[in-house]
């Protein structure tokens, strides 16, 4: 059970168990439990909106990249700082770095297993990924499940933090809706790695589950091109103040992402269509294009 998970459980009012007691049952400190975090400062509010901006244009920046490029903008910024934020907004230079830190023991890596392989039908190969969502005053994290050959945004949670209860969440609702897919494919971050995560994914022996390479964007491709589309034509639109106006502003946005938005490589079908196998409006069929 993550921190987060345990924490929540103290019960401030229980009329038998003090709060020492309820953190020491739940192997929660004290301080911990009453700590709250003070909040980023609005300049580096406005640093992180700026990275994840040009992030999007040159996801090959890596700190120090964005230190010079932000520098250039005028702003005196320091490596170190850079480099925290990029790590607080889960973000990295996408190319292959050196294996220099070895993975959580208790986190198995799963083997990749889309190299090569034909993606051509519904339910054949889910994706999920994690994105940075700017705001105001602060900073969300969007999890998101999607079909691999339809593009279909299956199922996505909210959250405030990185722990892996909102992407157990996601995947659960996901797998209620629309089935199963054969092969469920993530990066190494590690919520996915989690074993909440892992543990929900194995109460469905048929599922295969396939991880990324190291570093590697490209092997989980689809969806970050989801994050492109969602943060120009949805996210930088608008001015979203609260969360609650955030996931209001997505719900509509993915919606007609499903529903209306046609994709050329889905010979310009919407996501739903294809992952329902419905013809596209206004094709008749190659007959009766030749009769006309």
């Amino acid at each position: 059970m993550s921190h987060a998970r345990r924490k929540a459980l103290v019960q401030p009012d229980h009329p038998r168990l003090s709060i020492a007691k309820q953190c020491e049952l739940v192997s929660v400190s004290r301080s911990s439990y009453y700590h709250r975090p003070s909040g980023e400062s609005d300049l580096n509010l406005e640093l992180m909106r700026l990275i994840d901006e040009q992030y999007l244009k040159t996801p090959f920046y890596g700190h120090r990249q964005m230190t010079r490029h932000l520098r250039r903008e005028g702003y005196a910024v320091s490596r170190t700082r850079i480099g925290r934020l990029m790590k607080l907004m889960g973000l990295s230079a996408i190319y292959q770095k050196p294996n220099t830190s070895k993975p959580n023991k208790q986190h198995k890596i799963y083997p990749y297993l889309l190299r090569g392989l034909a993606i051509d039908r519904p339910n054949q190969v889910w994706c999920a990924d994690i994105s940075y969502l700017p705001m105001p005053r602060g900073f969300l994290y969007l999890v998101a499940i999607m079909d691999w050959a339809t593009r279909k945004v299956l199922s996505w949670r909210l959250s405030n933090t990185m722990e892996a209860d909102f992407c157990v969440e996601a995947l659960e609702e996901a797998l209620e809706r629309y089935g199963q897919p054969e092969i469920f494919n993530t990066d190494q971050g590690s919520q996915f790695t989690s074993e909440e995560f892992i543990s929900a994914l194995q109460k469905h022996p048929a599922i295969r589950i396939s991880m990324d390479g190291k570093g590697r964007w490209m092997d989980n491709v689809m969806i970050e091109r989801l994050w492109r589309s969602l943060k120009y034509e949805c996210i930088y639109l608008h001015t979203f103040e609260t969360g609650s106006e955030v996931r209001q502003g997505l719900k509509h946005w993915i919606n007609f992402y499903n529903t209306e938005r046609p994709h050329s490589s889905l010979d310009d079908k919407t996501p739903d269509e294809a992952y329902w196998q419905k013809p596209r409006p206004g094709y008749a069929g190659p007959a009766l294009r030749l009769a006309a």
